[in-house]
């Protein structure tokens, strides 16, 4: 059966957002849940405290449910092609059928795939990475941080620190929020999480796993890590998984970190839910 998702999942379960954020219908926003976020369980957190956080500032957005498929970026970096073309031009009508104008994504490869790679087939499009768009949040006093002074080392996305050229939103709000450190290798200089070019999706036969390698580095600074990509998340806790770190090594989306830290939040604090 054709899923239109690399994980097999059927589409009808992307529904659950429907009742949590409600459908796209002439927002201002589509936020592009994914196909990480609408399956694995640990990512769902995510989505759920950005949808909070964007209805706490009273943003105007909706998603497609079953209507969305994958941006197709896994199937490109492994070479299917054309099964990322079919992807684009389905996902491609459905942008037209809503019109859709601006989309929020939390992962970097599809806010990747959306800003540089669907221009070949449909211009018109502006992309945002949820970092940017809590940031700009902030910026307008629609979102009220509280800090603390936990350190968090954060970790560059390669998709999009390097690639794009997205380095300070996600500094500017973990220094909001809580007390960054940086790693040796960072920004343009960042190391990979092991998951790009997906790599995610099969085991890669190395010496030491690159994930383990970052992890370490990491953890050299801080036990709290900061991500900002669903891959980056799933390949750093599981490398504190198989290196025995779990119980003392925290990994957190910046967007669960800024709902820990919302004023007059439920939400308390920085603690995994």
């Amino acid at each position: 059966t054709y899923t239109r998702n690399p994980l097999g999942n059927s589409p009808s379960e992307r529904n659950e957002w429907i009742d949590k954020a409600g459908k796209y219908d002439g927002h201002e926003y589509l936020l592009w849940v994914g196909c990480m976020a609408s399956f694995d369980p640990r990512t769902k957190k995510v989505i759920e405290d950005l949808i909070y956080i964007l209805k706490k500032a009273n943003v105007s957005f909706g998603v497609l449910g079953e209507e969305e498929a994958c941006c197709g970026e896994s199937a490109r970096r492994l070479g299917e092609e054309s099964r990322f073309q079919e992807l684009v031009l389905q996902n491609i009508e459905t942008f037209k059928k809503y019109n859709v104008k601006k989309i929020i994504t939390i992962c970097p490869h599809g806010y990747n795939t959306f800003k540089n790679e669907y221009k070949k087939f449909y211009d018109g499009l502006e992309v945002y990475h949820h970092t940017q768009i809590i940031w700009d949040l902030i910026e307008k006093n629609k979102l009220n941080i509280k800090k603390d002074d936990i350190k968090f080392t954060y970790h560059d996305p390669c998709y999009l620190g390097r690639i794009n050229g997205e380095f300070d939103r996600p500094r500017l709000i973990l220094n909001k929020a809580v007390d960054m450190v940086e790693m040796e290798r960072s920004k343009s200089k960042s190391f990979c999480c092991g998951g790009g070019g997906a790599n995610y999706w099969y085991k890669v036969q190395e010496k030491e796993p690159i994930n383990q390698i970052r992890l370490k580095e990491a953890v050299g600074k801080s036990n709290n890590v900061a991500v900002a990509c669903p891959f980056c998340l799933g390949m750093l806790e599981d490398a504190s998984r198989t290196l025995g770190m779990e119980g003392n090594v925290k990994v957190m989306d910046i967007a669960e970190i800024v709902r820990n830290h919302l004023s007059e939040s439920e939400s308390g604090s920085t603690s995994s839910r």
